[in-house]
């Protein structure tokens, strides 16, 4: 139960990072937009490190507990992994939201009978629960753990908060030139972080109950996230024509995320 609420804890902590990143436009700072699509770069390389070295790459590694479905840990992995992407794809296919940019998808029936505040609340909302998912998964993984270590959980809710500040920049200022009140800038950029925490609970209860279910649970989470950068982030980021800023700012985050995670877990 201790791992549960650390987990749900995390991931609450993390989603509200976008809040502090809304922080600097309430103040009046305004962002250009290379600026805005080097930070979705930079939120994309933390959250690809993220996935590779604090997801999958454990996955891999808990041979001891996967193969008790009867198959080679890489095949478990897979299956979880595209499992991840699956779901996130069909999620975003029929779930109705809509991106400042790209505009409306989903299911255009509903999306004609909701504000288009609500559109875009949806569409952060698919985009940040595989991150809360991703902390709870990585807290649950310490509930199998002879030592209980949460160093992989700290490490990837300390991603997701990181990652979360500079997206958090991204949400309110489009809401800001949209004519949207302060408070309803806050508002709207705080209730987009309040969906990790149910992934966060979601992940964390599934792999401490069910000890199968952490290695694909791990990699699930990983291909849920990695089809967001794909899908979502990394094309935001390169429509307005600064793809190499915001692809240098993919390995700024890759770096810094890939250091962190040696940096925690070897302390």
């Amino acid at each position: 139960m201790e791992i549960i609420i650390l987990g749900i804890f995390a991931s609450l902590l993390a989603g509200l990072s976008t809040s502090i990143g809304a922080i600097p436009v309430l103040l009046g700072r305004d962002f250009s937009e290379r600026s805005l699509d080097i930070m979705l770069g930079f939120a994309a390389g933390v959250m690809l490190a993220a996935s590779a070295f604090s997801l999958l790459v454990p996955a891999l590694e808990m041979e001891p507990i996967i193969t008790d479905w009867g198959l080679e840990p890489v095949i478990i992995v897979m299956l979880g992994f595209g499992s991840g992407a699956l779901i996130i794809h069909l999620i975003d296919r029929w779930a109705p939201h809509q991106h400042f940019i790209s505009g409306p998808e989903g299911s255009s029936s509903i999306s004609k009978r909701l504000a288009a505040t609500w559109l875009f609340i949806i569409a952060i909302t698919i985009h940040n629960f595989p991150e809360g998912l991703a902390v709870g998964v990585a807290f649950g993984s310490a509930a199998h753990s002879a030592s209980g270590d949460i160093s992989t959980g700290i490490i990837i809710a300390l991603a997701i908060g990181l990652q979360n500040i500079p997206e958090g920049t991204a949400v309110a200022l489009p809401l800001l030139r949209e004519g949207y009140s302060k408070k309803d800038t806050l508002t709207i950029t705080t209730v987009t972080g309040l969906v990790e925490p149910i992934g966060g609970l979601i992940g964390v209860a599934a792999v401490s109950i069910a000890l199968v279910m952490l290695g694909f649970g791990m990699a699930f989470a990983a291909g849920a996230m990695i089809f967001v950068v794909s899908d979502e982030i990394i094309p935001e980021s390169h429509r307005k024509g600064h793809e190499r800023a915001a692809t240098f700012g993919v390995i700024l985050g890759f770096m810094i995320m890939m250091f962190l995670d040696n940096f925690i877990a070897g302390a």
